[in-house]
């Protein structure tokens, strides 16, 4: 599944982000959902969220 839809995320997931200072090379890092900070239902660019160890990116991928 891909990140841009808030209905998939959820606490405790875990997920594949894209960081703001990866954003041009496109390097994904991979984590435990914490927060959901996107406030919308949908986001082009990704569902904005805070990981477990604190790193805040875009989801790009959930893993299952």
């Amino acid at each position: 599944m891909d990140g841009t839809n808030r209905a998939n995320i959820k606490q405790g997931i875990e997920v594949n982000i894209v960081l703001k200072q990866d954003q041009r090379s496109g390097k994904l890092t991979q984590g435990i959902v914490k927060d959901i900070l996107t406030k919308s239902s949908n986001h082009s660019h990704g569902i904005k969220v805070r990981l477990e160890d604190g790193q805040v990116g875009r989801v790009k991928e959930i893993l299952e």
